[in-house]
């Protein structure tokens, strides 16, 4: 690894899925292993930064609409019925990145599962010279899944942080994991710090 061509990436780390506030919290939506992810990662980011790597958030969106009425799928919106006018906004505090992780250096707004997906990920990647990408967030199956997919079809080497990711079903995760396993490196968040700090 080197840490100039490194970036930790980290998937829907936002107020309205962790805050007690935001709209996950407000709707009691959550799991114990998402809201501890902050404080699992949050030495992974550090470490990273002080030997020279990069940090980016891609953080999910709701584009207002008319009226401010979210842009929202239909089978979100089947599934997540609380979701509303407000949530996931562009420059709102339920939008926002968790205190515990800010300020990233880059911030990708996504509208979908995963991070590259019409957005300027790879623009970013690209121009910072960034070969090799530490992903974590939620969910296992969802954003980080599909992130982690993508990144494998451009080429760019992934490191899963097993314990640096969650899903609302454990069972869900772990399997995810395991299928993740085929296209990506995975290492626990000690062992990934580990890695960074022989490097420093």
């Amino acid at each position: 690894m080197n840490p100039s061509k490194t970036a930790l990436l980290t998937i829907d780390l936002q107020n309205d899925f962790l805050h007690a506030d935001g709209a996950y919290g407000r709707a009691n939506q959550s799991a114990d292993a998402i809201l501890k992810l902050p404080e699992m990662i949050k030495p992974i980011r550090d470490a990273l930064i002080n030997a020279g790597g990069t940090y980016i958030s891609a953080q999910f969106t709701l584009v207002p609409g008319r009226g401010g009425e979210p842009l929202i799928a239909p089978h979100l919106k089947k599934l997540r019925p609380f979701l509303g006018k407000g949530d996931f906004a562009p420059g709102s505090f339920g939008h926002d990145l968790v205190n515990e992780l800010a300020p990233a250096d880059f911030t990708i707004e996504k509208v979908n599962y995963s991070a590259f997906y019409q957005t300027r990920l790879e623009y970013i990647l690209n121009h910072q010279d960034i070969n090799t990408l530490i992903i974590g967030g939620i969910v296992t199956n969802g954003g980080v899944a599909s992130t982690v997919r993508d990144a494998h079809l451009r080429d760019i080497h992934t490191i899963l942080l097993s314990d640096g990711c969650a899903a609302f079903n454990s069972q869900v995760h772990d399997a995810t994991v395991t299928s993740l396993s085929t296209v990506s490196e995975v290492l626990s968040c000690a062992d990934a710090l580990s890695l960074i700090k022989k490097i420093e």
